[in-house]
């Protein structure tokens, strides 16, 4: 077809395939699927993606990035936190959701012989493995990297405190969890489009 209909075809075509590129580009951002409608029922999986002696936290550096979001841990100190595993692989996150979806969709077989996360009051690296993490649920009343995190404290008083002022109607102290109860189901709160 030639003349001047030609012209508003190619522009609709155009505008139509740049508007799906931005929406796909989009939804990989967002956490959309990323393989496709085919690929729906598939769970993803990740590995572990630095060397990691497991007996203490490692530096965290711009080279670093978070195998669950791909954003750069170092970037989020008040955040975020490590694992290490006994056959000396580990990874590193920006936040304790992402850490969270890590230890559930791991292919790692090696037990973990170290975890540290960012604590909530004071930043610090506490052991994961002994922390307490209070399971924050609404997203409208937070303002997190991800969207949503669990709240990480070095100990228990300091997670009834943080409920306390909180208070939130719908959180009981059984909103806090030890890191041996991390599950898919409380994993997926916080990253379940990214599972």
């Amino acid at each position: 077809m030639n003349g001047p209909n030609r012209r508003p075809l190619e522009r609709r075509r155009l505008l139509g395939l740049l508007g799906a590129g931005l929406l796909a580009g989009g939804a990989g951002c967002l956490g959309g699927d990323e393989g496709g409608a085919d690929e729906e029922d598939d769970e993803r999986t990740v590995d572990p993606i630095l060397e990691h002696p497991g007996d203490e936290p490692v530096a965290f550096t711009d080279e670093q990035n978070c195998p669950i979001c791909n954003m750069t841990p170092a970037d989020y100190p008040n955040w975020h936190g490590q694992v290490a595993h006994e056959d000396g692989t580990g990874a590193a996150f920006d936040t304790p959701g992402c850490l969270f979806a890590y230890l559930v969709i791991t292919t790692s077989d090696s037990p973990v012989a170290g975890a540290w996360t960012a604590d909530f009051e004071t930043g610090d690296l506490v052991d994961a493995t002994e922390a307490h993490f209070v399971l924050i649920t609404d997203e409208t009343a937070v303002d997190d990297p991800m969207k949503i995190n669990p709240r990480s404290f070095a100990n228990r008083d300091d997670a009834v405190a943080f409920l306390e002022e909180y208070d939130a109607e719908d959180l009981t102290e059984e909103d806090i969890v030890g890191f041996d109860e991390i599950d898919r189901e409380t994993a997926e709160i916080y990253r379940g489009n990214r599972m």
